[in-house]
């Protein structure tokens, strides 16, 4: 289809980005990384870097957007781990939401398209029932900082879209994994490789995942399907995990034992209230699952790696890193 031959993408030293990249010049396509300024990261020998600031300061970047058909908007303030700002939903808005909407205003001066926006799951929530997974139709609840600041930018996007005739396109990831992973995830990769005992036999959750390569993919699909305009879309995995099950994954994709021991569920509750751990615990035995049929159905997207694969990589990768074989 490729009707929009010219893609931008920020975020381009990411997890995502720097797949994104990739793919871009494997599929041949004229891709262009939007950075705040000079970059040592690698961005692949065909795309072109273009420093266009800080979308979260006040001036007009549009002379670095233009020439870009679609833009696809991968840039955040993401989950900080030590927060140390006063107030951190203004300082989330600064940069999800109104460096959003900023540079959506700046791409249609720059004559841009379409505009995929990378927002998150935690929209719909932070959790969810056993047998209830998310849909593109449940009403919205984000409840911290970052998911807020996110659902206003999706917002945000619409009103420009309904002003302007901007191609919106919203893609709302669980967790995503692959080679470069941090946070939560990477902590997973290491409590496995040292054979940390974790009391997590006896949970039995579903929780989606998204490998970098297949929401990649997705993002492609966001851009190139003109039915794609206008939608909102939840993409994972085919797979859905419980954690054991994750963990016994990743134990069998770096070649060593996962070192689980049953423990009820009420009671690994109880442990995190006592310690300050809640959201931890609610994290490892809670839902959080995705129904991403939709995405599936009217963009005929189909993951292109299934889930072996992308711990498979991702093993691979931590074990590089780590220098442990």
């Amino acid at each position: 289809m490729e009707h929009y031959p010219v893609v931008g993408f920020t975020g381009a030293t990411g997890l995502v980005g720097q797949r994104l990249g990739g793919v871009l010049a494997a599929r041949q396509r004229s891709a262009v990384a939007l950075v705040r300024g000079a970059t040592a990261a690698s961005l692949g020998a065909a795309t072109e870097v273009r420093a266009i600031g800080d979308i979260a300061e006040g001036k007009d970047f549009s002379d670095g957007l233009r020439g870009l058909d679609a833009l696809i908007h991968l840039a955040a303030r993401v989950h900080v781990m030590r927060e140390t700002a006063a107030d951190p939903l203004a300082e989330f808005r600064r940069v999800n939401t109104d460096g959003t909407e900023r540079l959506a205003r700046a791409a249609v001066r720059a004559g841009v398209r379409r505009f995929v926006y990378v927002s998150t799951a935690k929209v719909n929530g932070e959790a969810t029932a056993l047998g209830s997974p998310f849909r593109e139709a449940d009403p919205a609840r984000p409840q911290d900082p970052y998911a807020i600041s996110k659902w206003e930018a999706e917002q945000a996007l619409w009103r420009v879209a309904a002003e302007t005739g901007l191609e919106v396109v919203v893609v709302r990831p669980p967790l995503v994994y692959g080679p470069r992973v941090g946070g939560n995830f990477l902590r997973l990769l290491r409590w496995v490789r040292l054979g940390v005992p974790l009391p997590l036999a006896s949970v039995r959750n579903r929780r989606s995942l998204v490998y970098v390569g297949n929401l990649a993919d997705a993002l492609m699909a966001c851009v190139d399907r003109p039915e794609a305009a206008g939608k909102t879309y939840l993409v994972s995995d085919d797979q859905v995990f419980s954690t054991p099950e994750l963990l016994r994954a990743l134990a069998s994709a770096m070649g060593v034992g996962a070192r689980l021991w049953p423990c009820p569920p009420a009671l690994l509750a109880l442990a995190g209230r006592l310690l300050g751990k809640s959201g931890e615990i609610e994290r490892l035995a809670g839902s959080l699952e995705l129904d991403s049929s939709v995405i599936r159905r009217e963009l005929h997207w189909r993951a292109p790696f299934d889930a072996a694969q992308g711990l498979a990589e991702t093993a691979a990768w931590f074990k590089g890193e780590s220098g442990h074989a």
